[in-house]
């Protein structure tokens, strides 16, 4: 299994369990989150604490979430980031396009601003 899903009272979290966040697993996770979306939720948190590095598929997938959250006024918060990961958004300027949380704690906070 790539990825879990749990939907909460205000939110689902996608747990990804692969350490490389790639083509591999990109269209499956971008299949979910359109089904997470049309099911009503607004709200998605991506935890990617197992996750080393993300390839261009990888982002195209948090895109699409970050841009399926945003079309019904809703959050995308991505959490757990590697270094790696952290620096690869940050050079591609997604930076201040995704929001980005320490911990699940930190991620819950930002629904609450």
């Amino acid at each position: 299994m790539n990825f879990s899903s749990k939907k909460n009272a205000s939110h689902t979290i996608i747990k990804v369990y692969n350490e490389n966040l790639d083509a591999f697993i990109a269209p499956e996770l971008k299949s979910e989150m359109v089904v997470i979306v049309a099911d009503g939720e607004k709200n998605i948190f991506v935890d990617l604490s197992s996750c080393i590095s993300c390839d261009s598929s990888g982002m195209s997938a948090l895109l699409l979430g970050n841009r399926l959250c945003r079309g019904v006024n809703g959050n995308f918060v991505l959490y757990g980031l590697s270094p790696r990961i952290n620096q690869m958004k940050d050079l591609a300027g997604l930076d201040t396009i995704l929001k980005v949380a320490d911990t699940f704690e930190a991620a819950e906070e930002l629904l609450r601003c």
